[in-house]
């Protein structure tokens, strides 16, 4: 049984706006996954769909066989633990009045019966928790009690990469973590992601516009334009000739030097 599934789903906005279109796809447990697309392709509501945001008019959305979107109190308790998500924009999703060992370790106030098995010992409190966190994914504990104006945008997306890892999800939800960052920024979130999925064998779903990011991170990609898969490979195989002509464009502006 896939970890998730996408059979057939269809979502339109309005009746001249079909946001997907016969999407059927599946991400197995371990796995990263890369959705590329352009800018209105549909990948974000794929996304969206997944944690509940946003709905769907046909088809079905499957985690570990149960049905998306998930009624039963219990069930959807133990589902928004599994899966977490973190998002292009970290300003608005980092409360400002709050500080950094707070934001931190919110969803293990939500979740009190949860500790990471991946941390050594067992912290005797939230904030020596946040420090553990935080030392992960590269930020020293001198930022506990710092707030996210003080903050530059890579050090936000790794407090929110901490956040999501403290409830050790069962996928993470990547939605263009790094569109809003400098190449050099960029880099060093996407190792930092691709180290920490080997170390703590997590599946991820990555969305991106820029193939760069998605080849560097994920086994398998999946091409969106227009509402459609139009691609879809192992990332031994980006380079084959029969790669469809948009994901052949993909590659042609990933390989152009920016300006």
């Amino acid at each position: 049984m896939s970890l998730l599934s996408f059979a057939h789903v269809a979502k339109t906005y309005d009746k001249n706006h079909e946001a997907l279109k016969d999407i059927s796809f599946s991400v197995e447990k371990g796995e990263s996954v890369g959705i590329v697309g352009e800018s209105g392709s549909g990948k974000s509501s794929i996304a969206k769909i997944i944690v509940g945001l946003e709905s769907f008019h046909k088809g079905e959305v499957l985690y570990k066989g149960i049905p998306l979107p998930i009624v039963k109190r219990e069930e959807l308790g133990q589902f928004r633990k599994e899966t977490q998500f973190i998002f292009q924009d970290t300003t608005s999703t980092l409360n400002p009045k709050l500080q950094i060992w707070k934001s931190i370790t919110e969803p293990l106030s939500n979740y009190p019966e949860v500790f990471p098995s991946f941390l050594n010992e067992k912290a005797m409190s939230l904030e020596v928790t946040a420090k553990s966190l935080l030392d992960i994914v590269g930020l020293d504990e001198t930022f506990v009690h710092r707030y996210p104006h003080e903050l530059s945008g890579g050090q936000k997306q790794r407090v929110s990469i901490a956040r999501a890892l403290s409830v050790e999800p069962s996928l993470l939800i990547c939605d263009e973590p790094t569109a809003s960052l400098d190449m050099m920024i960029q880099v060093q979130i996407l190792q930092l992601l691709k180290t920490l999925k080997e170390k703590m064998q997590m599946t991820i779903l990555f969305i991106s516009h820029d193939l760069r990011a998605v080849s560097f991170l994920c086994e398998n990609i999946i091409v969106l334009k227009q509402g459609m898969i139009v691609d879809s490979f192992q990332i031994a195989d980006l380079y084959h000739n029969h790669r469809h002509p948009y994901t052949k464009a993909l590659m042609e502006a990933a390989s152009t030097p920016e300006k």
